[in-house]
């Protein structure tokens, strides 16, 4: 093989130029590389998905819990009520609370029932704008009826029963459980308060209402009918003494021996069991103060 003929003069030129060609091509092209993460991910991917992620975060929490408007029938009781939704009556049940009885075929009307129905009745009936808001759960019990929050006029109603004491946090079936914990929260702040069902001791358990754990003579107990009535008797014929002695002794169905002064909230209801002077002497007689 001839190698004179074999390189061409040029040739050394030739290579040079394409030399300087290739090295600008590279030089070019990691200027314009996206910078990559430890993990291989270019960073202007991960930002632009992060603004990705962003958007769709703020156009989901526009529409993430969306609500119906809906006309209200009635209120039925503090946490039921019947609407018309979607051309129909239907009834409604409110997520999460449950507030005492006002017609139950078995439990009859409890103690705080009529108040929780007059507030949410008054509070429905004043709202220009009733709306139902479902969870991602099931929005049917067995019953057939609707599982919602309800708003009037944008102002949920479970919360301000909450907050009024006459409604307790109960029903708590995942994964219509959305609110749980806030709604903890009010009903630790009205329990402290007092108010409502918590003003009177051991009458809202996590189990239900209890009135015959009601402390203020006013007692719906498993006693026999002739055991009340004579119970009643009792009550009405204990009178105040004629001294200024204004505290009130009673016992529950426990045999809880509870004393109420006149500063208590429930000394109003509470039938006197027994008089005394002074707290000592309620002590003295083994009655305690009420929690």
């Amino acid at each position: 093989m001839n190698t004179k003929n074999f390189f061409h003069p040029h040739m050394p030129k030739l290579i040079s130029i394409i030399a300087a060609l290739l090295l600008t091509l590279l030089i070019a092209g990691c200027g314009a590389a996206p910078l990559i993460q430890e993990n291989g991910t270019p960073t202007d991917i991960v930002r632009n998905t992060d603004q990705n992620a962003v958007q769709k975060s703020q156009e989901s929490s526009k529409t993430e819990f969306p609500r119906v408007k809906v006309k209200l029938d009635r209120a039925v009781d503090g946490d039921t009520l019947k609407v018309i939704y979607d051309g129909k009556e239907e009834s409604v049940r409110m997520l999460l609370i449950d507030a005492p009885e006002t017609s139950h075929p078995r439990l009859g009307v409890q103690p705080f029932g009529p108040e929780a129905k007059a507030y949410t009745k008054q509070l429905l009936e004043q709202a220009k704008t009733i709306e139902l808001e479902f969870d991602v759960g099931p929005q049917r019990d067995k019953y057939g009826r609707l599982l919602a929050y309800a708003y009037a006029d944008g102002v949920m109603v479970q919360e301000t029963l909450l907050k009024e004491g006459l409604a307790r946090v109960a029903y708590i079936y995942p994964p219509n459980v959305r609110y749980v914990d806030p709604f903890e929260e009010l009903q630790k702040t009205s329990k402290k308060q007092g108010k409502g069902i918590w003003s009177v001791e051991n009458y809202a358990q996590e189990d239900g209402f209890h009135p015959d754990e009601m402390e203020n003579g006013t007692i719906i107990d498993n006693r026999s009918k002739k055991d009340a009535d004579t119970a009643e008797q009792t009550n009405t014929k204990t009178s105040p003494p004629a001294t200024a002695c204004a505290i009130k002794g009673n016992i529950n169905s426990k045999g809880d021996k509870i004393y109420h002064t006149p500063e208590s909230p429930s000394y109003e209801r509470t039938k006197p069991e027994q008089w005394f002077c002074t707290v000592a002497e309620a002590e003295k007689a083994g009655f305690r103060a009420p929690r």
